[in-house]
């Protein structure tokens, strides 16, 4: 009998210790299933920019190289200068890509947010909303 009121006791003894801190206040907003995958796929600005970054930066180093050095064989020569120049042309276009498209998920978070009405008013239930 002792042994089962141990064995009663022993769960509650492992159960840990909840806190909780009260927010004040709790905005919720509605977000459709379309706008949910877009904010779960995000988009490929992030990559265009990684991108521009590598590829500018090859150019760059090439163009320093070519600059800097003597360069012999005219194979080599050839080589760097068209990796300077394609790292430049595609770093230069993925950067204006990203640059055109770099605001379509702010602008999805600012339409959600506008959805919210003003602080002050209050929304007035309708029949249609249940």
């Amino acid at each position: 009998m002792a042994d089962s009121k141990k064995q009663e006791n022993k769960p509650s003894e492992f159960m840990p210790e909840i806190r909780r801190g009260r927010v004040a206040q709790l905005t919720i907003y509605e977000v459709s299933e379309i706008e949910l995958e877009t904010l779960a796929q995000g988009t490929a600005n992030s990559t265009y920019l990684n991108f521009a970054i590598f590829l500018l930066t090859v150019s760059v180093s090439f163009i320093i190289a070519l600059l800097t050095t003597t360069i012999a064989s005219n194979r080599v020569f050839t080589v760097f200068v068209v990796i300077a120049v394609v790292g430049a042309i595609g770093g230069a276009f993925l950067l204006l890509l990203w640059f055109r498209t770099r605001k379509s998920i702010s602008d999805l978070m600012q339409t959600i947010k506008e959805r919210l009405p003003p602080e002050g008013i209050r929304e007035i239930k309708t029949a249609t909303d249940d």
